[in-house]
């Protein structure tokens, strides 16, 4: 993409917040990666949050496929976004409020902190890809061994992003910030959609 294209986009983003969210196996993460460094922004992941926390009973919930309970998630998430060394930046949100109850929340942190949601990115994949691409992870090795990635976890994460999740990317349909990406394609091609598609919003 043009160094021009670039730089509209980041003057439109300014130090506003991307949320990416998608089946397991989708690249969200990946694609979050990206796009933390074309906006040079901090990368902000629900999962990685309780992962990275000392409380053992939620993470035993996420390690099990199960979402966290939403208020305990909320308390352990939203304080992200008014860190100091955040003032100013832009965000980029990897799976920021997976059940349907949580979004207004995120919003208004979001909102609170001068982070507001510009756009939310859904990367579409079938769960039969979701599984293919599981094998092919587990065959490469290259996922180390998370738990939430066992087979029958993935059923049950599956399940989740059917029932909580898909009624949260309806919300954000009807606001008008969903831009659906095709997840089944090359990490280039991914990128280069969800920057066509971002340079398209920033113009309008």
């Amino acid at each position: 993409m043009e160094d021009g294209a670039i730089q509209t986009l980041k003057l439109w983003l300014g130090s506003g917040s991307l949320n990416i969210f998608g089946r397991p196996f989708s690249g969200k993460d990946t694609q979050a990666q990206f796009l933390a460094k074309i906006f040079d922004a901090p990368v902000i992941g629900g999962g990685d949050v309780i992962r990275a926390s000392s409380n053992n009973d939620i993470k035993d919930v996420m390690y099990s496929g199960s979402l966290a309970p939403t208020q305990a998630y909320l308390d352990m998430v939203l304080p992200y976004f008014a860190r100091k060394e955040f003032v100013g930046k832009p965000l980029v949100l990897s799976t920021v409020g997976r059940w349907h109850g949580e979004e207004e929340s995120v919003v208004e942190a979001l909102k609170q902190s001068n982070h507001d949601l510009q756009a939310v990115i859904f990367l579409t994949l079938s769960e039969n890809q979701v599984y293919k691409r599981r094998a092919i992870a587990k065959s490469l090795g290259d996922r180390g061994r998370r738990a939430d990635d066992a087979h029958g976890v993935l059923d049950v994460r599956l399940k989740e992003f059917r029932d909580k999740t898909l009624p949260v990317l309806d919300y954000y349909k009807d606001k008008g910030l969903l831009v659906e990406i095709d997840g089944n394609q090359t990490q280039e091609k991914v990128t280069q959609d969800i920057l066509k598609a971002l340079v398209s919003r920033a113009s309008t």
